[in-house]
């Protein structure tokens, strides 16, 4: 950029997206200026999103592995198959809970500042063709400008050309005052040649009201995208916890296959923030280059660089023609003060058109003033240097916002996607070991949940009450303490499964050599005194 320009400088991000590799889709390197024309400055933006495709070909690459690792690979032990560690399942969906929220909140906070900068850009756009417009109005076309348009100056000559006419007619036999007239028409062609003449305006029409249109349509329809992804990502994230909460296979399922969409999402949004982020910044580098650029064939490069720049050092293109304009105005309308002063007295029907002249150089005189507010630069360059800061600050800092939003998103749920898995699998393993106990063993959960909800179930006798009516049977059976070989680990295993800590009141009587520690001596000494056949009755009687 110039050395002179010290109102805008472009932010360090786009420095550093700026020097980011330009490579064609041939991995030729480019030039790294923006020329959004050029097919190979294309082709570097679209290798930005190729790269984003392959970080996404890898991510699910190592899913596959991962996923084909957890089905294939078996435990050796089968202790340590029955008591699955589910303490990597709860710290992993703890992780991905916490990088979602924070990915939606990055989300959020940069697609607002994405709307601000392309907002305040629009706006601009607004108020230049505003500014665009009014100028068009009073007689001439500016650079970008509008449609081709004589203003003010088609009114002046046609009006004045018919109070000419007609004063002509009426001075006839007055050679002094048609001269006068005569040089009064010179002066007006004259200065409509000088206004009109400046520079050929049609071959750089720019509808700026259109471009900012379009601009905001389609920025309401990227916020409204990026709202509807940020809300997925929560609510697939909120379901997912919930399936691990209430151990759902199949909303865990349901959720594992949106999770990969999303990742899939995810890695696209990143490649369209990426190239959309570095091109934007190539323009930023240099904005005033570019412009100049594609304006050098069409329109005067002293005009481009006025109101691209505005330093008081440069003179306004326009001076010249503007301060033509003004003497031309003055002296025509001394001439016309001099008619009405002495051509009227002698031609009274002449008054009419002096007064219609007179007031058109007024009405004319009040667009130029309009005029000379509007061609300063001041006006039009502050609505540049608003667009610029728009879009270089506020839109592509919401960009790289939503590039981070991106990439913490699809760390998410990878996380997301390896620990579903491995919780569906300890549910399924859980649900195994709970069809593998005995349905009849008295302190299996499952029985007693069925049993509570038996209606026709019949009320269990207590353990003293028993334990009473096999007093009698102590003496036909002397105490003889029975040695099982049942493995005590299994049990404990079926206990650890429930979620609480094994413990020996959980452990069913049969192959017990010992009663439970919390059971009263009086309860002891019947146990002991039970035969294994009696403590098998006991236990079929106690689920009864």
């Amino acid at each position: 950029m110039s050395s002179d320009r010290v109102d805008y400088i472009a932010p360090w991000w786009t420095y550093w997206l700026h020097n980011f590799p330009h490579i064609n889709l041939r991995f030729q390197p480019i030039d790294k200026t923006f020329q959004p024309e050029d097919e190979n400055y294309q082709q570097s933006l679209i290798f930005l999103g190729c790269v984003a495709a392959a970080g996404l070909g890898l991510n699910l690459l190592c899913l596959a592995i991962y996923l084909s690792c957890l089905c294939c690979c078996r435990k050796e032990e089968e202790e340590e198959s029955k008591k699955p560690n589910s303490c990597c399942v709860t710290w992993s969906a703890v992780a991905a809970g916490l990088i979602t929220c924070v990915a939606v909140g990055v989300g959020f906070y940069g697609n607002s500042e994405t709307n601000d900068g392309v907002y305040q850009m629009t706006y601009s756009l607004y108020n230049a063709n505003h500014t665009l417009g009014g100028v068009d109005s009073l007689g001439i076309t500016l650079p970008f400008g509008l449609k081709q348009v004589s203003g003010t100056m088609g009114n002046m000559r046609s009006g004045l050309h018919q109070h000419l006419a007609r004063l002509d007619e009426i001075f006839a036999t007055r050679g002094d005052y048609v001269q006068t007239l005569q040089f009064m028409q010179q002066m007006a062609d004259n200065v409509i040649k000088q206004l009109l003449g400046l520079s050929d305006w049609e071959k750089a029409k720019v509808d700026l009201a259109s471009i900012a249109d379009q601009s905001a349509t389609i920025e309401y329809y990227r916020w409204l995208t990026y709202l509807l992804l940020l809300i997925l990502d929560l609510i697939i994230c909120l379901l997912a916890c919930l399936g691990l909460a209430k151990q759902s296979r199949w909303l865990l399922t349901t959720m594992m296959v949106f999770g990969v969409l999303t990742l899939v999402l995810s890695w696209t949004s990143l490649g369209a923030d990426l190239a959309t982020a570095v091109g934007t910044s190539d323009f930023c580098i240099s904005p005033d280059k570019y412009i100049m650029s594609k304006t050098k064939d069409v329109i005067s490069a002293d005009i481009v660089h006025y109101y691209l720049y505005c330093n008081q050092t440069l003179s306004n293109p326009f001076q010249q023609p503007l301060a033509i304009f003004q003497r031309s105005l003055t002296t025509m309308q001394i001439q016309i003060q001099g008619l009405l002063q002495f051509a009227v007295p002698l031609f009274p029907t002449a008054e009419k058109d002096l007064l219609g002249i007179q007031h058109l150089l007024n009405s004319s005189e009040a667009s130029l003033h309009q005029l000379t507010a509007l061609l300063d630069c001041r006006g039009l360059n502050k609505d540049y240097l608003d667009a610029m800061v728009g879009v270089c600050y506020d839109g592509v800092e919401g960009v790289l916002y939503l590039c981070l939003f991106s990439i913490l998103a699809a760390c998410a749920f990878t996380v997301m996607l390896c620990a579903i898995p491995r919780a569906w699998r300890q549910i399924a393993c859980r649900e195994q070991d709970y069809d593998d106990m005995d349905e009849e063993d008295p302190f299996n959960p499952r029985a007693r949940r069925l049993g509570s909800q038996n209606p026709d179930h019949t009320n269990m006798h207590s353990f003293c009450s028993y334990s009473s009516s096999m007093g009698s049977q102590t003496s036909l059976h002397p105490p003889a303490p029975a040695v099982s070989n049942a493995p005590m680990s299994e049990y404990m295993n079926h206990t650890a499964l429930f979620g609480g800590n094994p413990r020996y009141e959980n452990v069913p009587l049969i192959g017990r050599g010992s009663p439970p520690p919390s059971y009263s001596p009086t309860m002891r000494a019947t146990y002991l005194s039970m035969t294994e056949e009696q403590r098998r009755h006991f236990g079929n009687d106690f689920q009864a």
